[in-house]
């Protein structure tokens, strides 16, 4: 039982998913986020639920949900919801199947903390978990009478309306095992489609890139956080943002590791140049200020630095 608010950002006809916390990984070099074609994405959760009538569900590798069909939960799972209680019930037991899928790397069939069976299966492009799809509110008991006492005692801590809730699951379509495996090798199935559809896909994040790239071409000249977020034609609360989350630290920081990693092989490979020079190339017109950051950031001197390499 999934459920999850997302304000996506629309790019070409993709949604470029979780816009608040986006999925930034190095790969290859380059920095890449998780796009989901969320129009075709809705086309084959239409088809797979025709087929099965059974909801189905994608969500990213952070849990937020993209796309389902159909969009509202079965009666009786709006019941379980009803309270914050049981929402987050089942958003925490969302959670653990997906995490068993994901360590598992396959498709997990499981009962719910309601008794409801459900199947997640990961979604990887190459080896990057990309999100998950998953099917549930399966009513898979032989009659109404035995489905109703084991959700009732499954959910007797929740606070729900036991009226509704018994209303609502004489609605319910009695699913038997076998039915529920052909379905999880159907999700399995479709997980493999989308993949190789690229309805789910890996990209460039262009920001992330362009920032990268800029640091590295400009580390060596006066840099500050107005420039930088002149020159990528962004805010500078969004730079400091997308620097942690690219680097772990904010611009500054990430130009000194870039200037000390400069200062170090021109300290190892030109061992005649003199440590002057070495501070101007690296950025620091003042050679005693180079001094003490690169022995504050090293934990040495550069000349104790330089002799280490022959040694």
């Amino acid at each position: 039982m999934v459920c999850g608010l997302i304000r996506p950002l629309i790019l070409f006809g993709d949604v470029i998913k979780s816009q608040y916390k986006p999925a930034l990984r190095a790969r290859g070099g380059h920095t890449m986020i998780s796009v989901f074609d969320i129009e075709k994405l809705r086309e084959i959760l239409k088809d797979f639920y025709e087929i099965s009538r059974i909801r189905i569900t994608v969500f990213d590798e952070t849990f937020n949900e993209l796309v389902s069909y159909p969009t509202n939960v079965a009666p009786y799972c709006e019941v379980i919801r009803g309270s914050m209680q049981g929402l987050e019930a089942c958003l925490s037991c969302d959670r653990r199947a997906c995490e068993v899928a994901r360590t598992k790397r396959t498709t997990h069939i499981y009962r719910c903390h309601a008794g409801l069976t459900e199947a997640v299966t990961p979604l990887y492009v190459g080896d990057v978990l990309v999100g998950y799809l998953l099917f549930g509110h399966v009513f898979s008991y032989p009659n109404y009478a035995e489905g109703l006492a084991a959700i009732s005692r499954l959910t007797a801590a929740l606070p729900v309306d036991r009226l509704k809730l018994q209303e609502a699951l004489k609605k319910a379509v009695p699913n038997e095992e076998h039915y529920v495996h052909s379905a999880a090798h159907i999700l399995h199935a479709v997980a493999s489609y989308l993949i190789l559809e690229r309805m789910a896909i890996l990209k460039e994040d262009l920001l992330a890139v362009r920032l990268d790239a800029y640091l590295s071409a400009h580390f060596t000249e006066r840099l500050n956080a107005a420039d930088l977020a002149q020159a990528l034609e962004i805010g500078k609360t969004q730079l400091y943002e997308l620097s942690h989350k690219l680097y772990g630290k904010g611009t500054a920081a990430r130009v000194r590791e870039l200037r000390m990693e400069k200062a170090k092989q021109l300290l190892r490979d030109q061992q005649e140049l003199p440590l002057a020079e070495i501070a101007g190339q690296c950025g620091y017109d003042d050679y005693n200020y180079f001094f003490t950051v690169f022995s504050r950031e090293v934990r040495c001197t550069p000349s104790a630095w330089r002799k280490g390499q022959d040694a």
